[in-house]
């Protein structure tokens, strides 16, 4: 199951938090090296994107509770289908409507 994860921190100074935070970059990184993180980018400013892929809500909901425990955040989650997947989805609309 893929899925689109932007994050928010929450409002604390920056400076503040600047040793957990970087604690991020290796705990994230055994889950690239797992191929659970497809992709990860640093916002400008403040957050993360990330693409998880998960094999249940379970596993979602693990990686998320990790994660705000290095850097308390606000998790907007976006599902996705990978390309392969759309377009079958949309080959089999269009042929129903025929």
């Amino acid at each position: 199951m893929l899925f689109l994860v932007v994050s928010t921190p929450r409002p604390e100074r920056p400076s503040e938090l600047a040793k957990t935070r970087q604690s991020f970059w290796p705990w994230i990184g055994g889950y690239q090296a797992r191929g659970v993180c497809r992709q990860i980018y640093a916002r400008a400013g403040r957050g993360a994107v990330a693409v998880l892929d998960v094999e249940n809500n379970d596993a979602l909901h693990r990686i998320l509770n990790e994660w705000a425990d290095i850097i308390p955040a606000h998790f907007d989650i976006y599902p996705l289908i990978d390309p392969e997947t759309a377009q079958r989805i949309l080959a089999a609309q269009e042929a129903a409507n025929k």
